[in-house]
C-alpha cells in the first residue's frame, strides 16, 4: 500500500508546475490532462500570459493554470446549450468561452460606421428567468429586436412620431347611429357606436337653445325668428353628421312642429335649406322614446316607476308596472301614459316667469293639476305607489338644473348630475330657494344661466303638480331623454347588440 501511494505522489512530482488549466466556465474542477492548452494559456476567456490566482473551489494553493487546445475544450465548450443554459440561470462566474466566437475584448476591432459584430459579454451572476417562462422565447426576442435594429440602420430615416399619438376607438369599425330631437326649446343632436349590451358610448354631441316654441301659445304659429335660429342650429347638426359615417339615423321634432300652424311649412324649409328630413312624431312616440332612454337608470328591485319628461311645449308621463316581470325594454312595462299640452316654454309664457311669486307659483301648479285630473289612468298602478320600492324618474332640465342646485356644483356637470338620488325634502328645499330668488340671482346660478332663468320655475310647478298626484319619497334624476331612446331602439331593432360588428364585416 506505502509502494502505490509513493508511485503516486512520484507522477505527480514529474508534472511540470509552471501551467495549469482553469476552466472559467466550470469553476468546479481542475485539468487532468498534461500539455492540453497546446502552448497557449487561457484567463477569463482571453489569450494572453497566464495568471496565478485561486483554484475554483477556493483552493489557498497558487498554481498556474494551463490551457486546452480546441480539440480538448471542456465539457461546457462542447456543449454550447448546457453552457447557455448555465449562463442564464447565473451558475457561470464567468464570460463564455469558445474559440469559435471569443468575448468582445478579444475580437478585432470593426470599421467604423459599421454594426458591431459582438456585444460585450457581462460578467457576474445574473438573475435567474421565471422558469414557468418558455425557453427561448428571451432569445428570440432578442434575436427580433437585433433584425429590427439592422433594418433600421439599413432604411432610410423615417419622420418622427408624436410621443403621444392618437389612440384608436377601442372598438375601431363599428356602426355609428344618430339621433336629433327638435323640440320647443332645445335643438340636439346625438352620435353615437354600440358597446355592451344596452349601451352605447358617444361620438359627437350637439345642444342649442333656439326657443322654436316662442310665442307659438300666442299666435299659433312659428315665428320667422324661432325658425331662422332652429334652421341655424339644425344646419351644424347636418355638417356633424356629414363628417360621420353613419349607418342609422332618426331625425324628430316634436311638440312646437306637432301645434304649429305652419309646422309642416317649416319642415320642408329645413329639408331645402339644410337637406335633413325631419318627421313629426306623436305623443305616445314621444313618451315611449323617453322611458327607452332610461332603462339603465331602473334597478332591479324597483316595483313601480312613474316616469317624466317636463318638455318645453308638452309634458310626458309614463307609468311603468315591473312588479311581476322585467324585461330587457322599459317601455314594454308601460301601462299607461299621458302627454301634457303644457311646457316650460308654454307656462311661462301664460303666467310669467321672469318674476315668480309665491301665489303666482301655485296658480301655476292648479294650472297643472287640472290637467293633471283629465288623466283618467293616473291611479292605474294603486297599492304599488305606496311599496319601498316605488319611486320617481324625472329626464327633463328641470330635475337636472335642481341637482346641479343641490349638489352647489360651481358648473353644471353630467357624470354628477345624471343618475343621482334626491329625496323629497330635498327638492321641495330647491324649489323654496329658488322662489326666493329675484330673476338675477336665478341667472347668476352657473346650473341655471340666462336661457333658464325665466323658465326653471315654470318647470318646478309642474314637477309639484306630479309630485302632488304620485307622492314618493325618492326621485331618481335622469340627463337623458328622447335621443337616448332613439338610439337605444334603433341599435336594438338593427341587431347591433348582437351582431359581432367589432368582428365580422361591417354591411
Amino acid at each position: 500500500m506505502n509502494k502505490r501511494l509513493a508511485c503516486v505522489l512520484q507522477r505527480f512530482a514529474r508534472r511540470p508546475k509552471d501551467k495549469i488549466l482553469k476552466d472559467p466556465e466550470s469553476g468546479a474542477r481542475k485539468a487532468s490532462n498534461e500539455g492540453a492548452s497546446g502552448g497557449h494559456t487561457v484567463s477569463n476567456g482571453i489569450p494572453g500570459p497566464a495568471k496565478n490566482g485561486p483554484g475554483p473551489q477556493g483552493d489557498s494553493a497558487r498554481q498556474p493554470q494551463e490551457s486546452r487546445s480546441d480539440s480538448q475544450e471542456g465539457r461546457f465548450e462542447k456543449n454550447p446549450k448546457k453552457r447557455a443554459r448555465r449562463r442564464r440561470r447565473g451558475k457561470s462566474k464567468h464570460g463564455a468561452v469558445s474559440a469559435q466566437n471569443p468575448v468582445a475584448s478579444a475580437a478585432p476591432a470593426h470599421p467604423a460606421g459599421e454594426a458591431d459584430a459582438a456585444a460585450p459579454v457581462k460578467t457576474g451572476k445574473k438573475r435567474r428567468p421565471n422558469r414557468h417562462r418558455r425557453r427561448g422565447r428571451s432569445g428570440a426576442k432578442q434575436q427580433e429586436t437585433v433584425v429590427a435594429a439592422t433594418v433600421e440602420q439599413n432604411s432610410p430615416a423615417k419622420p418622427s412620431e408624436p410621443d403621444n399619438p392618437r389612440r384608436e376607438p377601442r372598438y375601431a369599425g363599428a356602426p355609428l347611429y344618430a339621433a336629433l330631437d327638435l323640440g320647443t326649446n332645445n335643438c340636439r343632436l346625438l352620435v353615437a357606436t354600440p358597446t355592451r349590451p344596452g349601451q352605447f358610448r358617444v361620438i359627437d354631441a350637439f345642444s342649442r337653445i333656439v326657443r322654436l316654441g316662442e310665442g307659438l301659445g300666442a299666435t299659433g304659429r312659428l315665428s320667422p325668428n324661432a325658425m331662422s335660429r332652429a334652421i341655424e342650429a339644425l344646419k351644424i347638426c347636418r355638417d356633424k353628421l356629414e363628417n360621420h359615417d353613419v349607418r342609422r339615423a332618426r331625425l324628430i321634432a316634436t311638440e312646437a312642429c306637432r301645434q304649429a300652424e305652419n309646422g309642416a311649412e317649416f319642415l320642408h324649409q329645413v329639408k331645402h335649406e339644410t337637406g335633413l328630413d325631419l318627421e313629426i312624431i306623436n305623443r305616445q312616440t314621444e313618451a315611449r322614446l323617453a322611458v327607452s332612454g332610461c332603462g339603465t337608470l331602473v334597478e332591479r328591485e324597483t316595483d313601480a316607476v312613474v316616469l317624466f319628461d317636463i318638455g318645453g311645449g308638452s309634458s310626458e308621463i309614463a307609468l311603468i308596472d315591473l312588479s311581476e316581470r322585467r324585461s330587457p325594454r322599459l317601455a314594454e312595462h308601460i301601462i299607461a301614459w299621458t302627454s301634457l299640452p303644457v311646457g316650460v316654454v308654454t307656462l311661462a309664457e301664460r303666467f310669467g316667469g321672469r318674476d315668480v311669486t309665491t301665489d303666482n307659483f301655485a296658480v301655476m301648479v292648479n294650472h297643472v293639476a287640472e290637467l293633471l285630473n283629465d288623466f283618467s289612468e293616473r291611479h292605474k298602478l294603486g297599492d304599488l305607489v305606496n311599496s319601498q320600492n316605488f319611486h320617481l324618474l324625472g329626464t327633463s332640465g328641470t330635475v337636472t338644473t335642481l341637482a346641479g342646485i343641490h349638489l352647489g356644483l360651481d358648473r353644471y356637470d353630467r357624470r354628477r348630475i345624471d343618475g343621482i338620488w334626491m329625496q323629497n325634502d330635498d327638492v321641495t328645499e330647491m324649489t323654496s330657494r329658488l322662489l326666493s330668488w329675484s330673476f338675477d340671482e336665478r341667472v347668476a346660478n352657473p346650473c341655471i344661466g340666462a336661457d333658464r332663468a325665466d323658465l326653471v320655475l315654470a318647470g318646478c310647478a309642474i314637477l309639484d303638480a306630479i309630485r302632488n298626484v304620485w307622492p314618493s319619497q325618492k326621485l331618481r334624476v335622469a340627463d337623458r331623454g328622447l335621443r337616448e331612446g332613439i338610439l337605444t331602439e334603433l341599435m336594438s331593432r338593427d341587431g347591433a347588440w348582437r351582431n359581432r360588428w367589432f368582428r365580422a364585416n361591417v354591411a
